[in-house]
C-alpha cells in the first residue's frame, strides 16, 4: 500500500505563493501576510509559516519588520510573460464585466495581467501622481481606463507602450478604443427636442469639461445648436468635482428655471442625480427626463426603463487584445478604433411638462 502524505496548511500556502511567483504574479516583492491572509481565507500566523518555508527555500528574502520580502528568482526560471497593467477609474471598476472578462482573457493568453493598487480617482488625476505610480509599479503594458486628456497625453509619451480604453482618446496620439457616442447623443437631443424640451442640461465630470469640452459634450452642444437651442453654462455647468459640488449644482439648476431634461454622463452621478430627485420629489419623467450615457447593466430590473446609449463593449476586448499581441511582438501600435453606439429611448423622457 503506497504511503499516504499530509501536508500542513503552512505547506499547502508555500506551494500556492511559490506557484503564484513562478508565474510572475508579482515581480518585485511579495504581498504582507496580512494582505495575503485575507486573499486566501486563512490566519495570519499560518501565511507567515507559509512565507517563512519559502524563505528557507530561498524564494523570498526578508528585508526587515514592516519590509515586504524580496522575490529572489531561480536562475534556470525564464522572465514571466508580458506584464499588463489596468490602470482603473475608480474602485468600482473592479466589478466592470468587460473588465473581468478581459483580465480573463489576457490571463488565458498567457499573459499576467493586474489590477493597479490605487486608481484615477484616488490618484486625484493628477499627472505627477499618476507618474510616481507607475514608477513603483512594474508593467510592460498599460491599459488606462477613462483617463483624462493630461493623462494620457501623459502616457503617450512614455516608453512603455499604452492603450486608453475610453476618456479623452481623439485628441491624444495613444491607441484606443470606446464607443463613438456623438450620434447618439445628438440623436438624444433631436428626440428630447421633439418633445418639447429646450432647457437642457448635460452633467459630466470635470475631465470631461476641462480644459475644454470632450469630443461627446461638444457634440451634444453643436445639436442644441442645431436644433435652435442658444447654449451656454446652463447647458454644460461647471462644478466642484465632488459630491457636495454635484448637489450644490444641482440644487441650483433647479432652484428658478429647472431643466426639463438633463443627460447624465457616469454611474455616480446618474445614481446621484436619481437621488436628488426622488428626496425633492422630482417625478421622471413626468417633471424631467433624464438620459443615461452608458449602458445600464445594472438596472435590468427598473421600471420604467432606463433611456440609455448602448454600445457593445466585447468589441473595446478584442481590440485591447489585438493591441497587446503587437506589443508582445515589439510593436508599439497607436490607432484607436471606435464601436458604434445607439440612443435607446426607454422610459424615462417624455413630453415637456406643462406649466
Amino acid at each position: 500500500m503506497a504511503e499516504i502524505c499530509f501536508i500542513t496548511f503552512a505547506e499547502q500556502i508555500a506551494n500556492h505563493l511559490r506557484g503564484e511567483i513562478l508565474r510572475g504574479r508579482w515581480s518585485e516583492t511579495i504581498p504582507g501576510k496580512h494582505k495575503l491572509a485575507e486573499e486566501l481565507g486563512a490566519n495570519n500566523k499560518t501565511v507567515e509559516d507559509g512565507l517563512r518555508l519559502l524563505e528557507k527555500e530561498g524564494l523570498l528574502l526578508a528585508q526587515g519588520v514592516g519590509r515586504r520580502r524580496k522575490i529572489l528568482l531561480p536562475e534556470d526560471v525564464e522572465p514571466p510573460s508580458l506584464r499588463v497593467g489596468l490602470l482603473l477609474y475608480d474602485k468600482e471598476d473592479r466589478q466592470l464585466e468587460y473588465i473581468m472578462e478581459l483580465k480573463h482573457q489576457l490571463e488565458g493568453r498567457g499573459y499576467l495581467p493586474f489590477l493597479s493598487k490605487k486608481n484615477l480617482i484616488d490618484l486625484g488625476m493628477d499627472v505627477k501622481r499618476v507618474a510616481r505610480h507607475v514608477a513603483q509599479t512594474p508593467a510592460d503594458a498599460w491599459v488606462v481606463l477613462a483617463g483624462s486628456r493630461e493623462i494620457l497625453e501623459w502616457f503617450s509619451l512614455q516608453q512603455t507602450p499604452a492603450f486608453g480604453l475610453l476618456g479623452r482618446l481623439p485628441s491624444v496620439h495613444i491607441a484606443g478604443t470606446g464607443p463613438l457616442k456623438q450620434p447618439a447623443i445628438a440623436a438624444a437631443v433631436r428626440r428630447l427636442t421633439e418633445l418639447g424640451h429646450r432647457r437642457i442640461v448635460l452633467l459630466c465630470r470635470e475631465e470631461r469639461r476641462k480644459p475644454v469640452p470632450g469630443i461627446v459634450e461638444r457634440a451634444f452642444l453643436k445639436e442644441m445648436e442645431v436644433q435652435g437651442i442658444a447654449t451656454g453654462r446652463f447647458n454644460l455647468p461647471d462644478w466642484d468635482d465632488n459630491p457636495e459640488g454635484l448637489l450644490s449644482c444641482l440644487f441650483s439648476l433647479f432652484q428658478h428655471t429647472p431643466p426639463t431634461a438633463l443627460i447624465v454622463s457616469g454611474i455616480d452621478l446618474f445614481a446621484a442625480t436619481q437621488q436628488f430627485l426622488l428626496h425633492q420629489g422630482i417625478r421622471v419623467p413626468q417633471e424631467v427626463s433624464i438620459v443615461y450615457t452608458d449602458t445600464p447593466t445594472g438596472f435590468y430590473w427598473c421600471r420604467p426603463t432606463i433611456s440609455h446609449i448602448s454600445y457593445d463593449s466585447r468589441i473595446w476586448i478584442r481590440n485591447i487584445m489585438r493591441w497587446v499581441n503587437k506589443v508582445a511582438q515589439g510593436e508599439n501600435d497607436r490607432s484607436q478604433i471606435g464601436s458604434k453606439a445607439n440612443f435607446v429611448e426607454g422610459g424615462t423622457i417624455g413630453p415637456v411638462p406643462k406649466k
